[in-house]
């Protein structure tokens, strides 16, 4: 009889330890949830991550003021003046040489939209900057994803490994799908470009195509020129002040309250506007922001895999 009470004195023991130590191994697991949160507790999702980002880079007029009226830098650290040239009063690219050529991965954007999109705005800007604006060429709107080789960090290669890298890109393209997208905002710069900022509604999204394209392209720089997360087109580039018969601006914060005015007009005609994108690029760049300034390319055209399926 003394035997059994002391092994049941010895179980309620050790059951009482057991469950203090699990408790307290609990609460030292939470507290270290709650210091050292997992990344998925922690992840925003990309649409936020988006609408941040797209935010931040409104505010960059606030901040730095028309930079472009001064003849400032490009978000790819070019002047202006290395990029254009007004001749009476006319806007001419200047086209030079890239050596190596860029090789850059971008998605197309159809003229089925651009067109639209183009007569949508062209019309707000036209009366106020005449021919001191430079458009993107709306048969060549498009989102930077990732570059195989860029100006800042060039990485030459052979016509051999141009070809390879352009069969890797078209790999990574068969298994993606097409981007339903839609139109967040559009926004001015500090450097004077007219960016429309877009969200994904389905289909792949460009963090992960950026990512499959890393992998596919080891040779790349480690250091691209956007934000994983962006998808971002430009429109157009003032390049001047606007016409003074149109409007006078005699201090900094007129010209940002002129700027913002336009910007929000814009928007109000285009904002939540939807497209389909269906075609990757792979593109050689032999002039400096050939895509942009309408210069020398050579263009391989790959459609989003799903779309055949």
């Amino acid at each position: 009889m003394l035997h059994s009470k002391t092994a049941a004195l010895l179980w309620l023991i050790s059951a009482l330890l057991f469950f203090s130590l699990f408790q307290m191994a609990r609460r030292n697991s939470d507290s270290t949830r709650s210091i050292h949160p997992s990344a998925s507790d922690s992840a925003i999702p990309i649409s936020d991550r988006r609408s941040a980002l797209y935010k931040k880079m409104a505010r960059d007029l606030d901040e730095k003021g028309p930079m472009f009226l001064k003849h400032g830098q490009t978000s790819q650290s070019l002047s202006l003046s290395d990029l254009f040239t007004v001749k009476d009063g006319s806007v001419a690219p200047v086209l030079k040489a890239a050596d190596p050529p860029v090789r850059a991965n971008v998605l197309y954007l159809s003229s089925h939209y651009s067109l639209r999109i183009s007569e949508a705005f062209k019309p707000i800007l036209d009366p106020y900057f005449d021919k001191l604006i430079w458009f993107q060429n709306s048969n060549l709107y498009h989102f930077s994803l990732f570059h195989a080789s860029h100006h800042i960090s060039p990485v030459p290669a052979s016509q051999d490994e141009i070809e390879a890298e352009a069969a890797a890109v078209g790999a990574v393209v068969e298994g993606l799908c097409p981007l339903k997208i839609v139109l967040d905002r559009v926004l001015l710069t500090s450097t004077g470009v007219l960016l429309g900022c877009w969200q994904v509604v389905s289909g792949s999204d460009p963090m992960t195509i950026r990512a499959k394209l890393r992998t596919a392209l080891p040779r790349a720089p480690e250091n691209q020129l956007y934000d994983d997360a962006i998808l971002h087109t430009s429109f157009a580039r003032l390049l001047g002040e606007p016409k003074a018969s149109s409007v006078v601006l005699s201090s900094t914060s007129d010209q940002i309250h002129f700027f913002h005015e336009l910007v929000d007009r814009i928007n109000n005609k285009l904002q939540g506007f939807e497209a389909v994108v269906t075609e990757l690029w792979y593109v050689e760049e032999f002039d400096v922001l050939a895509l942009a300034l309408n210069g020398r390319m050579k263009v391989s055209k790959f459609q989003l895999g799903c779309a055949r399926r």
